[in-house]
This record gives C-alpha cells, structure tokens and sequence, in this order.
C-alpha cells in the first residue's frame, strides 16, 4: 500500500518572471544604447512564455498584459510608442505584472 501525497500547484511562471524583472532593471541602466536590443528579446519572449503558463493554468486574464508586453519590447518589429519618462513608467509596470504574475499563476501537476 503506498501513501497518497495530495497535489500541490506548482509557480512555474515564477523563474520566468524574474528573469524577466532582472532583465528591466538592467534595461534601465541601457536605455537608449544598442545593448537594450538584448532586454527585449529577453522581456518578449518571458512574457510569451508566462502567456503559455497562464494558458495552462486556464488564468486567461493573464494573456492581454503579456501579449501587450511582448508586442512593446518586440526586437524585430520596435514600436517607439514612448520615450523617456513615459517609457521608464512602463518599465516598471511591466516589473509589477511580471511579478504579480510570477507568484499567482500556478499549473497544476498532471498525475
């Protein structure tokens, strides 16, 4: 006879987060030169990453900012829909949902 644990939700959604976060910060210090390229890929594609997990959560509410985020620090296709102050306040907005995210998103283990 073997013990049955109960299933706990995993935060998968949490170590993109915070590379994501740690990537911004950075980004701060490289706003306007050519190495702040490399943030948006990086914030791109953790935010289309934590749109998976929130898909898989079934937390859908979830997609909309991410897919913002993702079409905003899009590398290939740069939007220069702000500059300055209103950039550096979307920076940090987008840490806040990162990591809101990151601790409330949870999937559930299939077993």
């Amino acid at each position: 006879m073997s013990a049955s644990y109960p299933q706990r939700a995993r935060r998968t959604a949490l170590a993109p987060a915070i590379l994501a976060v740690i990537a911004l910060f950075i980004g701060l210090a490289l706003l306007g030169t050519d190495a702040y390229t490399v943030i948006r890929f990086v914030v791109s594609i953790m935010a289309l990453i934590i749109v998976v997990f929130a898909w898989q959560a079934r937390h859908w509410w979830w997609i909309i900012p991410f897919v913002a985020i993702a079409v905003l620090w899009n590398p290939v296709l740069p939007i220069d829909v702000a500059s300055g102050d209103l950039w550096l306040g979307l920076q940090y907005i987008a840490v806040i949902i990162f990591m809101s995210a990151g601790i409330l998103i949870r999937v559930k283990d299939k077993a």
